[in-house]
């Protein structure tokens, strides 16, 4: 591991509310290509990592997922660390983000949900009344200690490298509450928004302050940003998400806001929705892959950093269609202020995981 650097007394004053061991305190993290390029420096190379990273497309993952259950392992402190350092040690990527599920703080919370595979995160019974929404339950801090476990151990392994700490967002949260499953169009949470808002507005609130225990709970760990996913926000038009969500999204982040640390905001299919979702006070907007870099930047104003966007159906291209591919992502970043790059979404499962690292060597160099 590299020896720390000393950081300024005026920086330290600015994450007053972090532990004194924290990566951004002590000099590991707060000078990495990452972090640099999330407070909207350029670095020297440009910092790379991939959303789902960790997971399915990795054989030594397979491997150690064989008989265990998505949230099972989700809340193994050892477990759900490896996960997260395999793909760091096989990519050497900028930064490792940690292993769960967003479905994982609204579990601890005593909401009863499991992962079906092959389909994704199922509830025993929707949240769509009144009733319904009065009977969930706030989230004991205690309840995250498999978490912070998790986050404390991959953050003494990473070294240098910054953990990213992450969380569904409110909306995309009531949409799997509300569907009771996975949902195309999420019909039943967006009548719910205009039916019933009372109902909307107390299950939005509950799940801002899930989540945002959730963050918090990886920052306090040693996380070096957080990242909030809405997954499904991109079914709203810009009055609805404006009205009904952005303030429930911002009162999520609000949770991590004291402790200073660069907060990426992500969805898909948001290309209409990233100047609202920038407002509700995050650092970083990350971009899929329908809407190029230098578009987003348009929208957005040149001075806010991004994040994307390589289409993630290019990874099983020939290489010199894929290269050509990241060298036009990497030249339309320029138009921001920095840039870190990812992709348009998370990484297929079927992905040679060649292609993913060589696809860094290629951003480094």
């Amino acid at each position: 591991m590299q020896r720390a650097k000393p950081r300024s007394a005026s920086h330290i004053l600015n994450h007053v509310n972090l532990p004194a061991n924290h990566p951004l305190l002590d000099g590991r993290t707060a000078d990495s290509p990452l972090i640099r390029a999330y407070r909207g420096d350029r670095p020297e190379k440009t910092p790379v990592w991939f959303m789902r990273q960790a997971g399915r497309s990795l054989p030594e993952y397979r491997e150690l997922r064989t008989g265990t259950a998505m949230l099972d392992a989700c809340l193994d402190p050892a477990l759900s660390s490896e996960i997260t350092l395999q793909p760091v040690r096989r990519h050497h990527v900028d930064a490792g983000i940690f292993f769960s599920d967003i479905v994982v703080p609204i579990k601890l919370a005593g909401v009863d949900v499991s992962i079906v595979p092959g389909r994704g995160p199922v509830l025993g019974a929707p949240i769509r009344t009144e009733a319904d929404v009065e009977a969930l339950r706030p989230l004991d801090p205690d309840a995250l200690a498999p978490i912070a476990e998790g986050v404390a151990r991959t953050v003494d392994e990473l070294g240098v490298t910054p953990l990213i700490g992450f969380a569904g967002a409110p909306f995309t949260l009531a949409a799997y509450l509300v569907e009771g499953g996975p949902s195309k169009d999420h019909l039943r949470a967006r009548t719910l928004m205009h039916a019933d808002p009372a109902t909307w507005n107390a299950l939005l609130g509950w799940a801002a302050d899930v989540t945002g225990a959730f963050l918090r709970a990886q920052v306090l760990a040693g996380a070096s940003a957080v990242q909030l996913f809405d997954s499904w926000v991109g079914s709203l038009s810009v009055a609805d998400y404006e009205q009904h969500v952005a303030p429930f999204s911002a009162r999520a982040i609000s949770h991590v806001k004291d402790l200073d640390v660069p907060v990426v905001h992500f969805g898909v299919g948001t290309g209409e929705l990233l100047p609202s979702m920038h407002a509700i006070g995050v650092d970083v907007m990350g971009v899929d892959d329908r809407i190029p870099l230098d578009e987003a930047s348009r929208r957005l104003g040149a001075e806010v950093p991004l994040q994307g966007n390589i289409n993630p159906a290019l990874l099983a291209a020939p290489w010199s269609v894929l290269e050509a591919h990241v060298l036009d992502v990497i030249e339309r970043g320029r138009a921001a202020r920095s840039h870190v790059l990812n992709l348009g979404h998370g990484v297929p499962p079927e992905t040679d995981p060649d292609v993913l690292t060589r696809i860094v060597e290629l951003a480094h160099a």
